[in-house]
């Protein structure tokens, strides 16, 4: 994808995210969450109970996995480094983010009452910069387009039709 069709796809309502941190074990936690995406950073909140909030605090790196399940299949994955922009206590301060967080998956009434009924949650706000971050996007091609012309070379065999094509 182009930055401004990975711009387009993270922007649109609805879209769900896969974060994936580390448990003190060493073994992988993989969470699907809301999230938001301002400032060419992702932004995501977790409760002060969850398993995840604390592999954070422990280890900040993380993988982000935002995609699609209809065609073209859009996806971008992202690696990087999680940064706790506020701490527990602090959700006053950024309540109005949050409020963006949840436009994206209920209409402004749901979104606002999902807030009020937790609002006895305390959360972090964290985000992940693309600055900084390894991201990788994909798609399918969409009409028009060659069906070689978005993969990198790297994903065709030497002396398949589509290495011959590209």
């Amino acid at each position: 994808m182009t930055a401004a069709e990975r711009d387009a796809f993270l922007s649109e309502r609805g879209v769900l995210m896969r974060i994936a941190t580390v448990r003190e074990d060493g073994s992988p936690l993989v969470t699907p969450i809301w999230f938001l995406y301002e400032e060419s950073a992702i932004w995501f909140t977790p409760r002060a109970q969850s398993e995840w909030f604390a592999c954070l605090r422990r280890d900040p790196r993380v993988a982000l996995c935002i995609d699609e399940e209809a065609a073209p299949y859009r996806k971008v994955v992202i690696e990087g480094v999680a940064e706790l922009v506020h701490d527990l206590g602090a959700d006053d301060v950024w309540r109005d983010r949050y409020r963006r967080i949840a436009r994206r998956y209920v209409d402004d009434e749901g979104a606002e009452s999902y807030i009020q009924n937790t609002i006895d949650q305390e959360r972090g706000l964290y985000c992940v910069p693309l600055t900084g971050s390894k991201f990788r996007t994909w798609r399918m091609p969409v009409r028009g387009e060659s069906p070689t012309g978005i993969w990198a070379r790297r994903y065709y065999a030497p002396g398949t039709r589509y290495a011959r094509e590209s």
